[in-house]
């Protein structure tokens, strides 16, 4: 008999599989307890809401009744969600790397009682994961030596992100010119991106290459960029019905998606190409952007301004079978009955519907012939208008209804600079709205943050925030306050900024350490420093506090923002394109950042700035807070600064502009 120990997480993942005949614990003291009373070892299941394989591996196993037995007979048996919890994940992730040379989810490791690795892998079918079971079990009873020099081997590989040592030098522009170099090299100049199949946005090394095309025409990057944004929006991994992006491809044509939908992708995404769409006055770059935003308002949203997490890649047809995409197919008969006869020929050729399909058997509308055409004319607009009601009637990909600190400071950052940009006063509303929720609903009554809510019964937050939680904190408020013209967020964002270097400073190397001083102890202490899927921690952290740094004058955080450039050099020259966020830091760094204040009420020197992406700047207008760029200030006057040394007060928009591109050359 099962214990339902999971029905009440704040993640819907651990709540999926609280009706398992699977004796899952969630990860803590008890599960250890329990492992180390009955001496066995603990079997860990990581995986998430949107993750396809995960779910097969549970159906397969999890929930199969004979699976199950030999799961709670010989093991004790933890089920984490990753999102949740990506500090745990993150150990065991590295060890399963380091076991088998690659990684991914469901991951599936076998711990000592202790919580100490031992062996791992990812998706196990059930005939090849009972087989697993047995030779685990004969392995913990009768060649306990093997183990433990697995472990021995496995902690010294766990522990590597911890030794790296600070560099006297801060990392070096050439480190970004190096990475831009080999994106060069890796650049698919046939359908964009990088490197074969399968295909990853890439954002943040698109966003090196926004940067250095701001030092002057390049025709090479500038492929790089127009290639790379219109075909990703052109291909089906886009939803050309309903907004958003899908994680990934699977084929170099950006055609075929793994589609579940993440929060991290959209505010990336939705980044860079506002920021292409405002440096280049591409309107099509901008219409993604805008249908990306509205897409994460519309669906992803809770009524009280909080961001979900994800939508699935799964959902279920009219029979009640779950399959793979199908909320985002259609088979052309389908398509032409829902139109009426007016519009179907010219939406079936728009969103290139055949007899045939091109994805198992069905469509996945897509523009792949005419990329780069994807601002719909009125007709088309109406067509997409009955598509996606009567996509409407079909069952939805499952909600992850969690709200996470870190994504939702992404997002809230993009929105942020979205709505200044775009001067979209909607936009602005909401990201507003979504920091007041983080405010009040992930902060505890002593002001310390926490990672995950969840409106499951009584809403709850859980599990204090990480060193990406806070350094994504301090980058959304910092944005919130430039394009809001509000001072508490500027507050915010500092008090956020003490807390991250108070909890997770390494004062030995540098740095910050992913966990917090107060929070749980994990059999290794380590440090996010690679850029993946989500910017890491420590480069975040770098880009913020510079930024805040210039906004409030305090030094105390630029020079935290430094040392984490000397820490993260040596190891990003090694592998530039493989910290692309940090490059952009490194950039800011080394090209220098211009203070902009603009006193009193000047709404038309305000709008000269939404004209432009200057991502060397910092704005500080509205409300005044404590900073030299108020201090000793001319009413309805605008002041361009480096370092604090201002140039000639402007006090039209035109002096405004001329002084601000006198401080950029």
């Amino acid at each position: 008999m099962t214990t339902n120990r999971l029905a009440n997480q704040t993640s819907p993942y651990l709540r999926q599989h609280a009706d398992n005949p699977v004796d899952w614990f969630p990860w803590g003291e008890e599960a250890f307890a329990h492992a180390r009373s009955r001496n066995v070892p603990i079997l860990l299941s990581v995986g998430y809401s949107a993750c396809h394989w995960c779910h097969v591996m549970a159906h397969e196993c999890f929930e199969d009744t004979e699976t199950a037995e030999m799961m709670n007979r010989m093991f004790v048996n933890i089920k984490v969600d990753r999102e949740e919890r990506p500090d745990v994940d993150a150990i065991y992730m590295d060890a399963v790397q380091a076991m088998t040379g690659r990684g991914g989810w469901p991951m599936t490791v076998f711990l000592s009682p202790d919580g100490k690795p031992f062996f791992g892998g990812t998706y196990f079918p059930k005939p090849s994961f009972m087989q697993l079971m047995n030779a685990i079990t004969d392995a913990w009873i009768n060649r306990r030596d093997d183990i433990d020099n697995n472990i021995e081997a496995l902690m010294e590989a766990l522990d590597r992100t911890t030794k790296i040592e600070q560099h006297s030098e801060i990392a070096t522009y050439e480190t970004c010119e190096t990475a831009i170099s080999q994106l060069r090299a890796n650049f698919d100049r046939t359908w964009g991106g990088f490197g074969k199949a399968p295909k990853f946005p890439s954002t943040m090394n698109l966003e090196v290459v926004l940067r250095q095309l701001l030092a002057g025409e390049d025709s090479e990057l500038e492929n790089i960029v127009t290639t790379s944004l219109d075909a990703m929006a052109s291909g089906g991994m886009y939803d050309h019905i309903g907004g958003g992006f899908s994680r990934y491809s699977v084929d170099e044509q950006w055609l075929v998606p793994h589609f579940e939908k993440m929060l991290y992708d959209q505010a990336l995404l939705a980044r860079v190409y506002l920021h292409a769409g405002i440096l280049f006055g591409n309107q099509t770059w901008l219409h993604v952007a805008r249908e990306i935003i509205d897409y994460v308002l519309r669906d992803l949203t809770h009524h009280d301004g909080g961001f979900f997490s994800a939508e699935d890649a799964d959902s279920l047809d009219a029979d009640g079978h779950s399959h793979e995409g199908h909320f985002y197919v259609w088979s052309r008969e389908e398509f032409s009955a829902v139109l009426p006869a007016h519009l179907r020929d010219s939406a079936i050729n728009w969103y290139e519907i055949t007899e045939q399909g091109n994805f198992e058997g069905s469509n996945i509308p897509s523009r792949l012939h005419h990329r780069g055409d994807l601002i719909r004319p009125p007709f088309v607009e109406e067509a997409r208008s009955v598509l996606f009601n009567h996509r409407l009637t079909r069952q939805r990909p499952l909600l992850d209804d969690k709200v996470l600190t870190e994504w939702n400071a992404m997002m809230l950052a993009t929105l942020s600079e979205a709505a200044f940009l775009c001067n979209d006063e909607h936009w602005l509303q909401a990201a507003i709205k979504n920091g007041e929720f983080l405010v009040r609903e992930l902060r505890d009554s002593d002001g310390s943050w926490k990672r995950s809510w969840q409106q499951h019964g009584t809403p709850q937050a859980r599990h204090c925030a990480l060193a990406a939680d806070l350094a994504h904190l301090v980058d959304g408020f910092t944005r919130l306050a430039e394009a809001s013209g509000q001072a508490r967020w500027i507050n915010h964002a500092c008090e956020v900024a003490d807390e991250l270097i108070e909890q997770c400073w390494d004062t030995t190397n540098g740095g910050l350490f992913t966990t917090p001083a107060n929070g749980e102890p994990l059999i290794v202490r380590q440090k996010d420093v690679m850029d993946n899927a989500t910017p890491s921690a420590n480069s975040t952290a770098a880009m913020a506090m510079y930024r805040l740094g210039a906004l409030t004058g305090n030094d105390h955080y630029t020079h935290h923002a430094d040392q984490i450039l000397k820490l993260l050099g040596r190891i990003a020259t090694s592998a530039p394109t493989a910290f692309g966020n940090l490059l952009t830091a490194v950039h800011l760094r080394h090209t220098g950042i211009t203070e902009v204040a603009i006193t009193g009420q000047q709404p038309g020197m305000v709008d000269e700035l939404r004209k432009r992406w200057l991502p060397t700047i910092v704005l500080a207008w509205g409300e005044p807070y404590d900073s030299p760029l108020w201090n000793n200030r001319s009413t309805n006057t605008a002041y361009v600064c480096r370092n604090y040394a201002c140039l000639q007060p402007a006090t039209t928009p035109e002096q405004m502009i001329s002084t601000l591109q006198q401080a950029l050359a």
